[in-house]
């Protein structure tokens, strides 16, 4: 899921920003550099957060530039198949819904959301399930697993993240509410059930008693 990592890298800071704040300019260098990609082995950078330590800077013959080997801080999100997640509707469209997990989109397509036929309402931009009435729509926090994962780390863009709600425990934050509550409810029908029944035994022996006398 999401990680904070200490990691090493080396970074050219160019000629015409020399004169700036170091460590400064080195965090901006990293964070256009890394932020929105992808290693397989680190995971997507979601963020560079803070710069650590600066090494000596190192001069390349015919570059004008300085490296200098950096520790910093970054967050990154590592997805793994069947892992559950949680991510933000960003768009809906007519096939599905794409979900924001952070650096990177994710596709929940509508045979992936219910067991219902699925509706899409343009107007309002939410998929509705046809029986029950349940939507999702832009801004809703969604619960759901990962079932499909390519990633492209040369064009991230191009990844691949598939989603699906169609599993007990996944769904929008108010479905997970709906499914908390109608459990709560069998809970309690569950719980009293067993007092009526001794409630009905003692008026049978009552009954008895009466009858015997």
């Amino acid at each position: 899921m999401y990680h904070r990592l200490m990691l090493e890298d080396k970074v050219r800071v160019p000629p015409q920003r020399l004169g700036d704040k170091l460590e400064k300019v080195i965090l901006e260098v990293l964070q256009e550099q890394l932020e929105g990609s992808i290693d397989k082995e680190i995971g997507i950078f979601i963020c560079v957060t803070k710069v650590m330590d600066v090494g000596e800077g190192e001069l390349v013959p015919g570059d004008g530039g300085v490296y200098y080997d950096v520790k910093f801080e970054a967050m990154v999100i590592r997805l793994a198949l069947q892992e559950v997640i949680e991510g933000l509707v960003v768009e809906t469209t007519s096939f599905g819904a794409f979900v924001s997990l952070g650096p990177i989109d994710a596709m929940l397509h509508v045979s992936q959301i219910s067991d219902e036929y699925i509706n899409y309402d343009e107007k309002n931009a939410r998929l509705i399930c046809q029986e029950s009435k349940r939507f999702i729509g832009v801004g809703d926090v969604v619960r759901v697993r990962v079932v499909t994962l390519s990633l492209n780390e040369r064009e991230p863009r191009d990844s691949k993240i598939g989603l699906t709600m169609r599993q007990a425990g996944l769904g929008t934050a108010l479905w997970l509410e709906e499914e908390m509550n109608k459990e709560k409810e069998k809970d309690q029908k569950s719980s009293t059930a067993p007092k009526e029944a001794v409630k009905e035994k003692g008026k049978t022996k009552r009954k008895e008693h009466a009858s015997g006398e």
